[in-house]
């Protein structure tokens, strides 16, 4: 087991404890609690109460034997990088806007959005704020992830009249971690934007996961770890 000693500290004792057992959890992966505990100088009801708040917001999550790994969160700067373009594609072949949503608590963040061409067209903002329960980017994040991987959802005047969409899951492993969505227009996508566009918003999902997995797998090669 890779042993992770102290870094840098701040002075301010929970932000050094928990970016320290974020080191711990980052660099020993998969790792139990009990595994932790044993690494770190930190009582198992401390470390269980930082990792249950990490687990909540997205920086740690369990894998399918319960141990502890990094979460959704550090997954959206691979997310910035390798997203852009493949929405871009996603717009110039649907002509429509296009977005990549994450998960803020009970809200739905655009991590990033590409506008279509047209005139008349849907503008998200990246930094938006959406509700989950409403269009069709916030009911994935929502979804079961096994459920969702059958493949898209549709929405039509959801949270917007006059506006559908169509989204897809992004995974990362079996943690679904980002939407991705093509909306516009009910006039130009019609009441089931699903048939017209599901597919494409699906393979764009596929190509968004199968980047991230390569630019992981590259970052990994190069990593050293702390000791």
């Amino acid at each position: 087991m890779l042993i992770v000693t102290v870094g840098l500290t701040s002075g301010v004792k929970v932000l050094d404890k928990v970016l320290h057992l974020l080191d711990v959890v980052e660099y020993s992966q998969p790792v139990s609690l009990q595994e932790l505990v044993d690494l770190i100088d930190l009582p198992r009801t401390t470390a269980y109460r930082l990792l249950t708040a990490l687990e909540r917001h997205g920086f740690t999550r369990r894998d399918e034997s319960g141990r502890y790994i990094t979460g959704s969160r550090f997954a959206e700067f691979g997310l910035l990088q390798v997203a852009p373009h493949i929405l871009t594609d996603l717009t110039q072949q649907t002509g429509e806007s296009s977005q990549l949503f994450v998960r803020r608590g009970q809200q739905r963040l655009c991590l990033v959005s590409i506008e279509s061409p047209a005139e008349l067209r849907t503008i998200v903002p990246v930094g938006a704020q959406l509700p989950l329960d409403k269009g069709s980017g916030g009911r994935v994040l929502l979804a079961d992830p096994e459920t969702m991987r059958a493949g898209w959802l549709e929405s039509v005047a959801e949270r917007s009249a006059g506006v559908a969409s169509v989204s897809a899951p992004v995974f990362d492993g079996s943690v679904l971690i980002a939407a991705v969505s093509v909306s516009g227009p009910i006039n130009r996508l019609g009441t089931s934007p699903g048939r017209r566009f599901g597919a494409a918003v699906v393979a764009a999902a596929r190509d968004i996961e199968h980047a991230l997995a390569t630019s992981d797998k590259r970052g990994r090669g190069s990593r050293t770890p702390l000791t």
